[in-house]
């Protein structure tokens, strides 16, 4: 005689499960955390207040910056140069980008030089540019296209070089000029790749810019920074480092909304 089957019994949500569930606010946990562990060393006694500024004195010192337009000045100036020196190197590396992947001279080559220089860390190159350009804009906004070419140049010659050969097949077929080969097969399909390379060169260009301005500027984040360590504006210096990583957080979590928008398709 054969056994009925037995119902299978779903466990009942506990608390503990409850608790582990997100909230939209989630994601404000670790600043808190953070805030909280700087309020209570900074109270301790344990280090001077020269050296850890309490979180209360920095936020008065940042609405001090605010009012007399000197963060703001320094924020423009930082992003000027960020804008204009990203764009360059984004476009050059679109552009050598895709001839790497279609050329195969091009790629004999440079190849070879491009893997070789791309290694060399931008910092690296601080001195070389300062001395070559001098520390006014130009070095700084070389700098930052280095920081962006190389990765934008890599993630799209990857990216077209992954794309199947019989995308570029129906293109010959129906006999499609360069132009329409690359902006209506070659960039949609290597969108994805193309678009994380430009959001990590975006990331490693915000940071050389800010060392390049510790070194050798007169205006920006990073001058502000190094201003106020020589006066020894602990508070002044920790609004900039803020202000710093607010600003890269903004510029990347943008770049993953773009990302998301533009292929949300990928998520159905």
């Amino acid at each position: 005689m054969s056994s009925l089957p037995t119902a299978t019994v779903l466990p009942r949500p506990t608390k503990r499960r409850a608790w582990l569930r997100l909230s939209p606010l989630s994601w404000l946990v670790s600043p808190l955390l953070v805030l909280l562990a700087w309020a209570w060393l900074a109270q301790s006694g344990r280090y001077s207040e020269q050296l850890l500024v309490p979180p209360a004195v920095v936020w008065d010192t940042f609405k001090d910056l605010l009012r007399s337009g000197e963060l703001w000045e320094h924020i423009q100036y930082s992003l000027s140069r960020l804008g204009i020196g990203f764009a360059c190197g984004a476009g050059a590396g679109l552009a050598f980008g895709v001839v790497l992947a279609l050329s195969k001279i091009v790629e004999v080559y440079c190849s070879p030089l491009f893997h070789t220089v791309r290694q060399i860390p931008s910092i690296a190159l601080i001195p070389m540019f300062i001395l070559a350009f001098g520390v006014e804009e130009t070095f700084k906004v070389l700098i930052v296209t280095k920081a962006v070419f190389f990765p934008v140049a890599l993630a799209t010659s990857e990216g077209i070089k992954a794309i199947p050969r019989s995308y570029f097949e129906v293109g010959r077929i129906y006999r499609l000029p360069l132009r329409h080969l690359l902006l209506d097969i070659a960039f949609p399909a290597a969108a994805p790749p193309i678009l994380t390379g430009i959001r990590i060169g975006l990331s490693r260009a915000w940071m050389v810019l800010v060392a390049a301005e510790l070194l050798a500027a007169d205006s920006g984040l990073g001058q502000m920074i190094e201003m106020a360590r020589q006066m020894m504006r602990i508070d002044i210096v920790m609004v900039g480092v803020v202000v710093i990583g607010v600003i890269g957080f903004t510029l990347d979590y943008g770049f993953r909304l773009l990302e998301k928008r533009l292929f949300r398709w990928k998520t159905r």
